[in-house]
């Protein structure tokens, strides 16, 4: 049986980790931006690059730009099973 780790701020998520949405602790404005991103609970995603104060997140539809303010609102669990597809351009 795979344990389960505890969630984390997605801003500490490490480079190329694969990681899966489990919680956005923001109001619905904000959830309705991710949404709009196609960032939801259950989301796969990983961090391919750290830039400034943000990041860039390889998503099963792409890349998004996403600033450390909001990835401290996204809590993220690794998921050692999901698939790293950060080299699919």
């Amino acid at each position: 049986m795979s344990h389960t780790a505890s969630p984390i701020p997605l801003s500490e998520l490490q480079h190329d980790t694969p990681a899966r949405i489990v919680e956005i602790q923001g109001g619905r404005h904000l959830t309705r931006r991710l949404l709009a991103l196609g960032l939801r609970q259950g989301s796969q995603l990983s961090v391919v690059q750290r830039r400034g104060q943000g990041l860039v997140l390889a998503t099963g539809g792409g890349r998004i730009a996403m600033g450390f303010g909001v990835a401290e609102k996204v809590r993220v669990c690794v998921d050692p099973e999901a698939r790293n597809d950060n080299d699919l351009d």
